[in-house]
């Protein structure tokens, strides 16, 4: 099996991947240095001379406030690079696996979205997204693309890391409370690709499998919550670990309350049925992966 090639090996869901693809095969995974992801055409000739049978891309332009300045170097990131990846895979007959967003949708109502419901990004980084989940698609390649919320992980920059630091350094923390969606934990992620990728090679025809399987799907952590109860269920647990830390207060708030340059999906969550349905693989309950992340925080 492979050469595989993974982006973003550096990431929050790359990170995670990259020892868990590891003993299956030969696998590139080029830091910066070595290959500039925004450089497509450095990015077609690395591709050509690995000729990868799996292509895994969770590598994105994900600083979604700073991306209604540098609208640009999002597309090209989160759109353009996906579809240079979905042409030489096409090219290759190899599979790409894309991780795209629940910010492709407007975040309206209260019930969770399944795959097939209207998009309408409020945002230039949930606009990229989306165009990169099309242009990705009309490329041909065989692909999966995970949509996904919330994501975090025990290292690297992301909510549960930046409020724990705060949450020591601080009296107060004022949260918004009133978003909702599924934290979810890289390494579940990492297993559901891994998932897939053995659902294919496992098949006679991994190119045919990964056709008749492919396409979008949904997946975060089970249930659902807000960033101020979710902020308090991992405080909570590290409040276990440290009972000897001064820890700040939290006060919810609304999301007026903390504008952004960017606007923010009340509604993140994410209908996971047609994962389970067809790939048969059922993402856990947040609550469960927060605590067995904790203990590596």
């Amino acid at each position: 099996m492979g050469p595989f090639f993974l982006t973003g090996a550096s990431g929050q869901v790359g990170s995670e991947l990259e020892p868990m693809l590891n003993p299956l095969g030969t696998m590139a995974t080029p830091r910066r240095a070595e290959l500039d992801l925004s450089d497509l055409d450095a990015v077609r000739r690395y591709i050509r001379s690995l000729r990868p049978r799996w292509i895994i891309n969770p590598a994105a332009y994900t600083a979604v406030d700073k991306a209604e300045q540098e609208p640009e170097m999002a597309f090209r990131l989160n759109a353009e690079l996906p579809q240079v990846l979905g042409e030489e895979a096409a090219a290759l007959d190899a599979v790409v696996i894309h991780f795209s967003t629940d910010y492709v949708f407007a975040g309206v109502g209260n019930t969770a979205y399944v795959e097939t419901d209207p998009t309408g990004p409020l945002s230039v980084y949930g606009a990229s997204k989306l165009a990169g989940e099309r242009a990705l698609a009309a490329t041909g390649a065989a692909h999966f693309i995970f949509r996904t919320s919330w994501v975090y992980n025990s290292t690297g920059k992301n909510f549960v890391r930046t409020i724990l630091r705060f949450a020591r350094e601080r009296e107060e923390l004022r949260i918004v409370a009133d978003q909702h969606g599924a934290p979810t934990w890289a390494r579940d992620l990492a297993r559901l690709t891994m998932h897939a990728i053995r659902r294919c090679e496992a098949a006679g025809d991994c190119l045919a499998e990964a056709r008749r399987l492919g396409g979008i799907y949904h997946a975060s952590d089970a249930g659902e919550t807000t960033w101020f109860d979710f902020a308090r269920a991992f405080l909570t647990l590290a409040q276990e670990k440290e009972p000897v830390q001064s820890w700040a207060k939290l006060t919810p708030i609304r999301t007026e309350e903390y504008p952004t340059p960017a606007r923010r999906p009340t509604n993140s969550r994410l209908n996971c049925e047609l994962l389970q349905r067809m790939l048969g693989f059922t993402m856990p309950a947040w609550q469960d992966s927060l605590r067995a992340a904790m203990l590596e925080i």
